[in-house]
């Protein structure tokens, strides 16, 4: 089973004047659609062609640094586009109320996600992720993901 591009969940000029039009079809059509075609050939005929990409990433980790890199590249891109909305939004009730308790108000997570982003060094990841109940900012650095960790992402930003 070969992995396929997910179609945006909204148009490529939505985000503007945030992210460009061009900017967003660029990093989504070629730069996500790279790293699917690569992990594409390196699971073809393997034991891994038929497993789910949490899968891949997973048995990749620690044995196949080339294959974990685009599986996890793929998944994190996957969960980028969905972790924006046109229109922006708001946290639900109980969303809003975890990060009132973890980080004191929404304002005060925005600029604390901004500050680990704008500190991360090189390329990477910020994540809003869930652990026990309880809510966290993590980073991982290029490629990695939180997709096969004991975090549940509630949001991601591209660290460049």
């Amino acid at each position: 089973m070969a992995f396929s591009l997910i179609p945006l969940p909204y148009a490529s000029d939505a985000l503007e004047p945030a992210i460009s039009a061009h900017t967003l079809s660029f990093h989504h059509g070629k730069h996500h659609q790279t790293y699917i075609d690569k992990m594409n050939a390196a699971i073809d005929g393997t034991d891994m062609a038929g497993d789910d990409m949490e899968t891949v990433i997973a048995k990749a980790r620690g044995s196949n640094q080339g294959l974990f890199n685009n599986a996890a590249q793929s998944w994190n891109h996957a969960f980028y586009w969905h972790s924006m909305a046109a229109d922006g939004g708001a946290p639900s009730a109980e969303l809003a109320a975890k990060i009132d308790e973890a980080f004191g108000s929404l304002d005060a997570l925005k600029e604390q996600l901004e500050a680990r982003g704008v500190g991360h060094f090189a390329s990477g990841w910020v994540w809003l992720a869930e652990k026990d109940g309880k809510l966290s900012i993590e980073e991982t650095h290029d490629g990695d993901t939180l997709a096969d960790s004991d975090f549940n992402p509630l949001l991601t930003i591209d660290v460049w």
